[in-house]
C-alpha cells in the first residue's frame, strides 16, 4: 500500500472539511479502499497509486475553490469528485457556472458583488489598467470594490501582497489630543479598510496576513522611500493628498503592480491654501495609456437611500 502526503497550501483543514466533516466523508465514500486520514495542515491517503492520484486530483481541485472562494461546501465536494472520476475531456471545466458580477466569497457565506455600472466599469477599468483613479461621493462602494479586487487578487496570487493606505488628515480633529500611541491615533483612520477586510477574509488568516505584512495597512507617510512591487496597492480618501504627497505615492509603483486611488473631491479636508492632489492628478495624468478614471455618482449610492438624497442636496446647494 502506498502513501501520499498532500499539503493544504494556504487554506484550513476546517474549511476543507466542511460542516461535521461532510466534506471528508463523501470523499472517503467515493474511494472506500483508500483511507484517507486529514490531521493538521495535510492530508495522508493511502492506497494503490491510481486511487491515490484521483484523490489528489480531486483535493487539489478543492484547494484551488477555497483559495478562491474561501468556502467549500458538500455540493462542489460532490461535483469535483464527479469532474475527476468522470472526465468530459474539456479542459479547465468547473462543475458550476459563476456569476460574473461576483468578485469573490467573503466569510460567514457573505458573496462580494458589484451592484451598481459605474461598480462594474471600476472592475473592467482594472482588469485593463494598471492605476485607476475611482472618485466619486460617499457611500457609493469605491473602496469597498478596490478592497474586494485587491483580495481577489492576493487569493488569485496575481500579487504577493496588498498595500493599502490613505493620509492621515483630520476631519475638523486633531490627532495629537488622541489617547495612544501613532498606531492608536492613526488606527480609527483605517476602519473602514479592517471593516472591509473583515468581510473578504477569515478572522484567523486576516490576523496572519497582518502579522507576516501579505496586507499593510499605513499611512500614506509610510509610502516614502519605498518600491512596491508584485503589490495591490491602493490609496484611499485621495482628496486630502496634498500635490507632492500623490506624486511620491504614485512614484512608489514597482514592477507587476496594480493601483487603485479612491476618493471624493466634495469631501477636501486639506487646508484652504493646500491644493487637493487627487484633483491636480485627474488633470494632469489625463490621456496616459494604463492610467483609468471612473467617476462613481449619487446613483451608485448602496447605503441609505436618504444618502442619496443627501449627497444630491448638498450638490444642489454647492451648484
Amino acid at each position: 500500500m502506498l502513501e501520499k502526503i498532500i499539503a493544504l497550501t494556504d487554506v484550513s483543514l476546517v474549511d476543507f472539511l466542511g460542516v461535521s466533516n461532510s466534506n471528508l466523508t463523501l470523499l472517503t465514500e467515493a474511494f472506500p479502499q483508500t483511507k484517507i486520514i486529514a490531521r493538521g495542515d495535510q492530508i495522508t491517503v493511502r492506497g494503490s497509486d491510481d486511487q491515490i492520484s484521483l484523490v489528489e486530483a480531486i483535493v487539489n481541485q478543492c484547494i484551488k475553490h477555497l483559495e478562491k472562494h474561501s468556502s467549500l461546501s458538500a455540493n462542489h465536494m460532490k461535483a469535483y469528485i464527479d469532474l475527476i472520476l468522470n472526465p468530459t475531456g474539456e479542459e479547465n471545466e468547473t462543475p458550476w457556472v459563476e456569476d460574473k458580477d461576483v468578485l469573490l466569497f467573503g466569510t460567514k457565506g457573505l458573496v462580494i458583488k458589484v451592484k451598481t455600472p459605474n461598480q462594474r466599469k471600476l472592475v473592467e477599468a482594472a482588469s485593463k489598467n494598471d492605476i485607476v483613479f475611482a472618485i466619486g461621493p460617499a457611500g457609493t462602494g469605491k473602496t469597498y470594490t478596490a478592497v474586494a479586487l485587491a483580495v481577489k487578487a492576493l487569493k488569485n496570487k496575481e500579487v504577493k501582497k496588498i498595500i493599502i493606505t490613505r493620509p492621515a488628515v483630520e476631519a475638523g480633529e486633531n490627532l495629537g489630543f488622541l489617547p495612544g500611541d501613532l498606531k492608536e491615533k492613526i488606527d480609527p483612520y483605517l476602519r473602514p479598510i479592517y471593516d472591509a477586510l473583515d468581510d473578504m477574509i477569515p478572522a484567523e488568516k486576516l490576523k496572519f496576513y497582518l502579522e507576516n505584512r501579505t496586507i499593510e495597512i499605513a499611512p500614506l507617510a509610510y509610502m516614502r522611500g519605498r518600491t512596491l512591487n508584485k503589490a495591490f496597492i491602493l490609496l484611499d480618501e485621495a482628496q486630502n493628498t496634498t500635490s507632492m504627497q500623490m506624486k511620491m505615492f504614485l512614484t512608489r509603483m514597482g514592477i507587476q503592480s496594480k493601483t487603485i486611488i479612491t476618493g471624493d473631491k466634495s469631501q477636501v479636508d486639506l487646508p484652504k491654501n493646500q491644493v487637493s492632489g487627487l484633483g491636480e492628478a485627474a488633470h494632469i495624468l489625463k490621456g496616459i495609456t494604463g492610467i483609468a478614471f471612473v467617476e462613481l455618482d449619487g446613483s451608485d449610492v448602496v447605503r441609505h437611500r436618504l444618502v442619496r438624497e443627501i449627497i444630491e442636496a448638498y450638490g444642489k446647494q454647492e451648484k
